[in-house]
């Protein structure tokens, strides 16, 4: 059985290489106020325990037909 195998080491010219560990500067927008209303909620552990909880509660009312 033969394979044909690639070399596990990549030759790149020196031009690529300098375009791709070129450092990139940048800034943070601190000037951007939120709105807490308008914002989105972020997903959190008691939501997730909420769910949870409903999904125990339905398939408990499934089961015994409540």
């Amino acid at each position: 059985m033969t394979s044909n195998v690639m070399p596990s080491i990549v030759r790149i010219e020196a031009n690529e290489l300098k375009a791709l560990v070129k450092e990139v500067k940048e800034t943070v927008a601190s000037n951007v106020i939120r709105n807490p209303k308008t914002q989105s909620r972020i997903f959190g552990a008691v939501d997730m325990w909420n769910l949870r909880r409903k999904m125990k509660t339905a398939s408990l009312a499934a089961h015994y037909g409540l």
